[in-house]
């Protein structure tokens, strides 16, 4: 299965293929033989970036569940004054190129705020990547009433971020809400009264991986 969002660069990738491949026709043989696996290399990669594999979210509402495949780079407290308003646990996903980049949604809840930032494009592992790449950030209130935001952070490949819900909506953990493009990091920070189960170095699997449990 393929993110639709990578439609657009599919399509981009193959007719340029298949114009050089045209083109070919009229060169000599032998530059054909150099060619021919270059552009199959590259019309592979493009699809194994755009994978979206099906996942079994864990039916427990009190869970919090990885948004992003990928590696924990950074947990550490920090203050967000932007949409919860208080201290919080900043718990970072680094997504290299080779991961899948469909992101999901980390908890079940009405998404109050989103907010859209322009940016630059640091390395998605630097702490300022947080504050000054392109990012999108989206606030949460669970049923149970708490409050947390996840941010969706472009990195030094990545040029563009995709999200395809709206403040007002109703999410569903596990569900899809988007893509970031050649790699990225996605931010979760959340409150107090969530005990977090990952440290630094694990792997995560968006819409599977349990980064913590609300008590």
């Amino acid at each position: 299965m393929l993110a639709k969002e990578g439609f657009p660069t599919i399509t981009v990738v193959f007719g340029f293929s298949l114009l050089v491949i045209f083109a070919l026709s009229y060169a000599p043989a032998w530059l054909g033989y150099i060619v021919y696996p270059i552009l199959a290399l590259l019309c592979g990669l493009v699809l194994y970036f755009f994978r979206d594999p099906d996942r079994v979210t864990p039916d427990d509402n009190s869970l919090i569940i990885s948004p992003a495949d990928g590696k924990i780079v950074l947990i550490q407290k920090v203050m967000e004054d932007e949409y919860v308003g208080k201290e919080l646990t900043q718990v970072s996903i680094f997504l290299s190129p080779l991961n899948v980049h469909v992101n999901r949604n980390p908890i079940s809840g009405k998404l109050e705020y989103l907010k859209y930032y322009p940016g630059k494009y640091l390395m998605a592992w630097e702490d300022h990547a947080s504050e000054m790449n392109e990012r999108a950030h989206f606030g949460v209130m669970h049923p149970s009433g708490m409050k947390m935001m996840f941010k969706q952070i472009t990195g030094f490949l990545a040029r563009r971020i995709v999200y395809n819900i709206e403040e007002g909506d109703q999410l569903k953990a596990g569900d899809r809400f988007g893509i970031m493009k050649f790699g990225s990091r996605m931010d979760l920070l959340l409150p107090e009264n969530v005990t977090i189960n990952v440290e630094i170095g694990d792997k995560t699997v968006a819409g599977e991986s349990i980064i913590g449990k609300i008590n």
